[in-house]
């Protein structure tokens, strides 16, 4: 009688060993986030854990979030796109020039938004229908990008008068509940993490999108339009991109061809972060959102420490290093 109930506990604690390791997986990037916070919390009580500092914290990544929100949709078929950060910068330098032209607010809004839409698409084709790989022909067309913004302004930053001030005024005011302003873009940020979420999780176009990266090859045999809708998820990129821009140029009241630099680094870093908190290390747009407030609450309580900037590109580096590990091991795990 002793030899089964030896068998019969040792299968018990693997289970349990197993549901803690898949638990950590899970929520192991959350439960980081509450100790970064709780750090930072503990070092300057009188100042981090308060509504303006946080509603300053969502406003501050609410254009990282556009573009990571975004460029879940290409992560999620299995692609990214390196050129986001230069197609904000350039849709930034075409509204500008608009402006500059006396053009209205409306008109550079949509021209912005084509722009990135036009930006996508190129993309897309490459990789899709060309069979070029995401690397190389985002890695292209970011430089092309990069260069027509500096070509269009001449290497210099357009401000002052020609930027309307309506426009101007979009990034730096908020929707007022009694003492407390949300701002504008963070308004704009929630709406954009809204419509990816029913997308991706609520739509049959976001399930092929899954399935797409989950197998490609079976995903054409069954007729989903491979092609198509991988072409369509580099558009909803550049579009976030562009929306992007035409939001940094709003707050900054500006348009500078090199401004935009850095989003792409930092958004592909929130998605990597969010795809830790999946057991299948899949990205999903609820957790890219843990990972852009992750960066966000990192650049917020460093500065409030008086620590230099350089050290938060440095960690953003290392969390970019091991976010990957963690997927790479969740997925070996599976």
């Amino acid at each position: 009688m002793s030899v089964p109930q030896t068998v019969g506990v040792r299968p018990a604690r693997k289970r349990r060993a197993f549901s803690v390791a898949r638990w950590l997986r899970t929520f192991g990037t959350l439960i980081g986030f509450l100790i970064i916070v709780a750090i930072f919390w503990q070092q300057r009580p009188t100042t981090f854990m308060t509504v303006t500092n946080w509603l300053n914290i969502t406003q501050q990544v609410s254009i990282l979030g556009v573009v990571a929100f975004t460029m879940t949709v290409v992560m999620v078929v299995g692609d990214f796109d390196l050129s986001v950060g230069t197609m904000a910068s350039l849709v930034g330098i075409i509204a500008g020039t608009l402006f500059q032209n006396e053009q209205p607010v409306a008109v550079a809004v949509v021209a912005g938004l084509l722009a990135g839409a036009l930006g996508g698409l190129i993309n897309g084709f490459l990789v899709s229908y060309v069979g070029i790989s995401a690397f190389v022909t985002t890695l292209g067309t970011m430089t092309i990008f990069g260069g027509l913004a500096l070509y269009i302004s001449g290497g210099t930053t357009i401000f002052g008068r020609v930027i309307p001030e309506a426009f101007g005024n979009f990034g730096r005011e908020g929707l007022v509940l009694g003492s407390i302003t949300i701002p504008n873009l963070t308004l704009l940020a929630l709406a954009v993490l809204v419509l990816t979420w029913f997308i991706l999780e609520q739509t049959v176009f976001g399930r092929r999108l899954y399935a797409i990266g989950g197998n490609r090859e079976a995903s054409r045999l069954a007729g989903v339009r491979v092609r198509f809708l991988r072409l369509l998820a580099f558009v909803v990129s550049g579009l976030g991109a562009a929306a992007a821009g035409l939001m940094l140029a709003s707050r900054l009241a500006s348009a500078n061809p090199k401004q935009g630099d850095g989003l792409m680094l930092n958004a592909i870093a929130a998605v990597f972060l969010g795809m830790t908190m999946s057991e299948e290390g899949e990205p999903h747009v609820l957790g890219t959102l843990v990972g852009v407030l992750i960066l966000g609450v990192l650049a917020n309580g460093l500065t409030q420490l008086n620590i230099d900037s350089y050290i938060q590109q440095i960690l953003t580096g290392g969390i970019i290093i091991l976010a990957v590990t963690l997927s790479s091991l969740s997925r070996r795990g599976q």
